[in-house]
């Protein structure tokens, strides 16, 4: 035998008998490290002249394949064995009472959107959803909202630095209104949808964070106007907060999107210590609160999607899943939404089986 042949058969031999994953490792520093036997070999092969190392490299590449094989194959043996081993001496006691009951809950964001679905959905709307990466367009231009207008600057809107593929301006969408563009280019009219999803700003104090969630809704349809806005909030804020002594007010406003604009005011009064929607918000211990931002849409936005203005028109709103939560449940900083507690969400969260209904009530 040669010498590369005798080293390899003794150095297979070690390794088939080695008798666990130590061993096994030194045997392959010894051969492969770096001052291994099999490296000094193939350290020469630089010395050599071609001749020689012609005749002599594929011998001792050959025997490092066969000892990195050898290696590999007797480690996967050795691990097969341990786990084997493990397999046999572990044991579970199906019978033993389990340390504490597995508990999950609904996050209050989670169980509002369920109660929005569930009240429009009552009502004809479908739930549309759209990308959390929008282009300028969709975001801003086709909601009439100028190069100019203050909603566009850096310290609002999260923008990407690079514009995409076809050049246009990307950015973290700050509202769901995008949903209603891509509704109105993608679905011939009529059209009732809610758009819940995250939205992202710039800004963060107890009642802002970065992140947050936002529900839209938009009506297009012939003969609209601001009557059935109403109509539709008011009847949406009475299944929501649950209670008929609902009073609204709407305030003139401006929106890009919509002309007119209102913002919508609720009613609360004080009870037990705490402010709660519903009730007459004239008495000594009432008020106004805002709670949506709302109005008919644009002429411009509708001539945007490719509608004509003149026979569909259609109404808008939209308000803070968040704030609606903190609302109706008692809430007092939205920080804790998002900071990931168990504890607070032991205390405000909703257990599986509490699914909103019309009928059971959507905050059961």
């Amino acid at each position: 035998m040669t010498d590369t042949e005798t080293q390899q058969a003794e150095l297979v031999g070690a390794i088939a008998a080695a008798p666990d994953a130590e061993s096994l490792e030194a045997i392959r520093i010894s051969a492969l490290g770096k001052s291994g036997s099999i490296t000094a070999l193939l350290k020469t092969l630089g010395a050599m002249s071609p001749e020689e190392r012609q005749e002599k490299a594929p011998a001792i590449q050959s025997l490092r394949t066969a000892v990195a094989d050898a290696i590999a194959a007797r480690k996967a043996a050795l691990d097969g064995a341990a786990l084997d081993a493990r397999l046999a001496s572990e044991r579970l006691d199906m019978t033993l009472p389990v340390a504490a009951t597995p508990q999950g809950s609904i996050h209050p964001v989670s169980q509002v959107m369920d109660e929005l679905a569930e009240i429009f959905a009552d009502l004809g709307f479908a739930v549309a959803t759209g990308p959390e990466i929008e282009d300028d367009w969709h975001n801003f231009t086709a909601l009439n909202i100028p190069e100019t207008h203050p909603a566009r600057a850096m310290h609002d809107t999260f923008y990407f630095p690079d514009v995409d593929a076809e050049d246009r301006k990307m950015l973290l969408r700050t509202h769901t209104s995008p949903v209603q563009i891509r509704a109105m280019t993608q679905t011939p009219p009529p059209i009732r949808i809610i758009a819940p999803g995250r939205v992202y700003r710039s800004d963060s104090d107890a009642t802002h964070t970065p992140m947050f969630h936002q529900v839209e809704g938009l009506v297009i349809d012939r003969g609209i106007h601001l009557g059935h806005l109403r109509w539709t909030l008011e009847t949406f804020l009475k299944a929501f907060f649950e209670r008929d002594d609902i009073v609204l007010r709407l305030r003139p406003s401006y929106f890009p999107f919509t002309e007119p604009s209102v913002e919508v005011d609720v009613g609360y009064s004080v009870e037990k210590g705490r402010r709660v929607i519903g009730g007459d918000p004239t008495g000594p211990n009432g008020g106004w609160m805002e709670v949506l931002g709302s109005g008919m849409v644009h002429s411009k936005v509708i001539t945007a999607v490719g509608l004509d203005p003149a026979e569909w028109q259609g109404f808008a709103f939209g308000c803070g899943i968040d704030r609606l939560a903190m609302l109706k449940y008692g809430m007092d900083d939205l920080r804790p939404f998002f900071d990931g507690d168990l504890r607070w969400l032991r205390h405000y969260g909703f257990r599986a089986l509490d699914i909103p209904t019309l009928s059971a009530g959507v905050g059961a």
